[in-house]
């Protein structure tokens, strides 16, 4: 059995811990209310310029006229542009991120189509580079307060892959928030930007015709302006969406281990009464022998 001493060093150990999780719980927490603010504030917007541009990328005359609309064929390669955070302790979040790119980038190698690899999170690039994969590109010290500046970097070289006709494909991986308990892994293909099917309210799904639009200054002008803004707002909302998720991840993470903190504790008073109630049952038992032997 452990000794009184052992376990009491055990407790305070514990209570030591749980302290520190407790702290952190609380600074996820107000990380997450300022996150969170952020991804909603940012949302309408990002969705309507999302819509905005597919309602003007299906109607282009000519898609082949602008590098982010047109298909990139024969390159044989797709970038993944994967987001992780920055630190660890919380929970499945940066683990999620990384399974579904192991998945993908195996389904690319069985299809024989190459991967560049780009990374967001020092989590994330620890992680691959300790793997051996070959990361092409790696950014840093985002996750806790992201700013549209760091998007724009992100997609300038994200568009310039696609523009050279070094992928066909630009994906971006990120865990996108829902709540503090709940993260979804997400993949969305950024660019090319796809156009989307247009139909009639009816029963039978009846195509619309094409519909001419006018442009002003110009249909090239706009293209030229919102294209690049268009994949910079996409970034923006992932990094966001991965930083409010971090945050609530942590905190659930943090909140558990709080808890189990608190089980621990009561199991070993529990065993540190048990074993106080045994060295006393032994004292009074070595004293009752000692007077029987005297008398």
């Amino acid at each position: 059995m452990a000794t009184l001493q052992h376990i009491r060093r055990r407790i305070a150990s514990v209570h030591n811990t749980r302290k520190i999780t407790k702290a952190m719980e609380m600074v996820a927490a107000a990380k997450l209310r300022r996150a969170q603010q952020r991804i909603e504030s940012l949302r309408p917007y990002a969705m309507g310029t999302v819509e905005m541009m597919r309602d003007l990328a299906t109607f282009a005359e000519d898609r082949r006229g602008y590098a982010l609309l047109r298909e990139n064929e024969g390159a044989g390669a797709e970038a993944l542009l994967v987001v992780t955070g920055d630190r660890g302790l919380a929970g499945a979040f940066n683990a999620n991120v990384l399974r579904h790119y192991f998945e993908f980038d195996h389904e690319l190698r069985r299809r024989e189509v190459a991967t560049r690899l780009l990374v967001v999170g020092r989590k994330g690039l620890g992680t691959l580079r300790f793997r051996g994969d070959d990361v092409e590109r790696s950014w840093t010290g985002l996750s806790d307060r992201p700013e549209y500046a760091d998007a724009v970097a992100i997609a300038h070289h994200v568009t310039d892959l696609y523009t050279r006709a070094e992928v066909d494909r630009v994906h971006l991986v990120y865990n996108h928030f829902k709540s503090p308990l709940e993260q979804r892994v997400t993949d969305v293909v950024i660019l090319p930007i796809e156009p989307q099917e247009v139909y009639r309210q009816e029963e039978r799904q009846e195509k619309l015709p094409p519909v001419t639009y006018l442009y002003e200054p110009g249909e090239a002008a706009i293209f030229e302006s919102l294209l690049p803004k268009y994949v910079e707002i996409a970034i923006f909302r992932a990094l966001l969406e991965s930083s409010a998720s971090e945050q609530g991840a942590r905190m659930t993470a943090m909140r558990n281990a709080s808890e189990s903190a608190d089980e621990m504790v009561s199991t070993l008073t529990m065993q540190l009464n048990r074993a106080r109630q045994a060295s006393i049952t032994q004292e009074i038992l070595e004293v009752v022998a000692g007077a029987e032997a005297l008398g």
